[in-house]
């Protein structure tokens, strides 16, 4: 029988990283990106999450959707992991390159566990002038 994990987290960034002793970096943790027009590129994103307090095979997918259209901006396919006992955890890393955000305003972020939602979060596009 599987236990259901829980996500420990998921952090949206600008780049992740592993070390020689196993840990990751996350470089540049946001919460908005600024764009001086629309539709705006964004060339890369990453989305990293852990799992934790499960047994079982799972999969995770990640959506983007734009609050207001309820377009998705992007989605992963299913990314299959396995929890081989409670006390083990899983990390995936997952890489988003060329983003097209067609208008600013709030996009969620949406992580389902075996097709069900489990967290959904706010990113911001905001649009900001150029300082002269």
């Amino acid at each position: 029988m599987d236990i259901r994990p829980n996500l420990q987290f998921s952090v949206v960034c600008d780049d992740v990283r592993r070390e020689d002793n196993g840990k990751f970096m996350l470089i540049g943790i946001f919460e908005a990106i600024n764009a001086v027009e629309f539709p705006a590129k964004h060339h890369t994103l990453f989305v990293a999450n852990r799992w934790c307090k499960g047994e079982g095979d799972f999969t995770q997918k990640i959506h983007m959707i734009d609050a207001r259209t309820k377009k998705k901006v992007f989605q992963t396919d299913d990314q299959p992991f396995r929890l081989s006992d409670i006390d083990t955890h899983h990390t995936i890393i997952s890489r988003f390159n060329n983003l097209l955000f067609e208008t600013p305003g709030k996009y969620w972020v949406e992580i389902f566990l075996n097709n069900e939602l489990v967290l959904n979060y706010p990113i911001m596009l905001k649009q900001v002038e150029i300082k002269k």
